[in-house]
């Protein structure tokens, strides 16, 4: 199969033939119809995930059909439309048994743990557990954003965040989850803020329903702005990008008692990244994380994708073929970009 492979980190992909993948007995391999190019991929080409060895095919977000069927796979068949949480989890530890299969003890990530979708076929494990059927009329390209960002943001506004209507809801950062999640909180009655350096990100922002913007590069500090627009600051804001300035101005942008999800990666050459404790402290804010979102939990998702609330393939705004994948994944470093990139790996 052709695959996107890069032998060191850093360093320039290339678009080459590797081996096809096998299933584990518990697995399948799916032909991969559409996978999403996220900043997740940047930064595991860059170095910043542990798990990954080289050299490596990364991709996390798909959707296609199966292909392969292990031996001890019950549930499904080849030809199935499916796509997948980028969490796939091993369905028995104790978090998995207590329904917590985004944080799974053993769990495993396509792109991270073992060679993932930016190729023509990916293996993924314990498919009973993980696959999630794509519904009638659903594109691949829209199923592939829903693995990471749309999943992803939805379970941190509307699960760990707690959303309710009327409360004001700040974005730090709209990218594909960043504008998901704006969608998402429009759509459940929020007034939502949303933040960013991209004039583009921004419209993109108004159009799924942010009810105010604010420009980073031509703002100082963010934060007070949220507080001034808000009357007092947000009830929930999410650092959708990932960065200590983010993190910062999500916590220090909320009101008395708000809540800050983070759900952007913060790498750090420490481990540790600083946030505002002692506001956190003085106002009795919560911080959490939120990590992707289990199989099983999907069905609400995907109700409201049914019935037109959300709207993930609005977001949808480039598709790829593969040979362009390299240069795409390369240039999110320095210009992250407005809404969702999908790469086609058979166009």
């Amino acid at each position: 199969m052709r695959a996107v492979v890069f032998e060191r980190f850093g360093e320039p992909a290339e678009v080459r033939e590797v081996a096809d993948p096998r299933p584990a007995e518990h697995g399948v391999v799916v032909r991969v119809e559409a996978t999403g190019l996220c900043r997740s991929d940047w930064h595991g080409w860059q170095g910043h995930d542990p798990d990954i060895t080289l050299p490596h095919v990364p991709g996390h977000e798909l959707a296609g059909v199966v292909e392969a069927v292990g031996a001890r796979v019950t549930g499904w068949r080849p030809g199935d439309r499916v796509t997948v949480p980028f969490v796939c989890a091993c369905g028995t530890c104790p978090s998995c048994a207590a329904g917590d299969q985004q944080v799974c003890e053993r769990q495993t990530q396509p792109g991270f743990t073992h060679w993932g979708s930016f190729a023509q076929y990916v293996a993924l494990d314990h498919a009973d557990v993980n696959l999630v059927a794509v519904p009638d009329g659903m594109t691949f390209a829209t199923a592939a954003s829903l693995g990471c960002r749309f999943a992803t943001a939805f379970r941190a506004v509307v699960q760990q965040g707690r959303v309710a209507a009327g409360e004001w809801v700040a974005v730090h950062g709209c990218g594909g989850v960043g504008l998901s999640a704006v969608m998402i909180a429009a759509a459940s009655g929020a007034r939502v803020v949303a933040v960013d350096i991209s004039a583009q990100a921004l419209e993109l922002a108004r159009k799924f329903g942010a009810a105010q913007c604010v420009d980073a590069a031509r703002t100082e500090d963010t934060a007070a702005a949220i507080r001034d627009l808000t009357g007092g600051g947000a009830h929930l804001s999410l650092d959708a990008l990932g960065s200590p300035a983010t993190c910062a101005a999500s916590v220090n942008g909320l009101r008395r008692r708000g809540r800050h999800v983070q759900v952007g990666l913060l790498p750090s050459h420490t481990g540790t990244t600083p946030v505002p404790m002692a506001r956190a402290v003085a106002l009795e804010l919560e911080l959490l994380g939120s990590h992707g979102m289990a199989a099983h939990t999907y069905p609400p998702m995907l109700e409201s994708v049914r019935a037109g609330t959300l709207r993930p393939d609005l977001l949808v705004t480039a598709t790829i073929p593969l040979d362009a994948t390299p240069a795409a994944l390369a240039a999110l470093g320095s210009a992250p970009g407005a809404g969702v990139t999908v790469i086609e790996p058979w166009s």
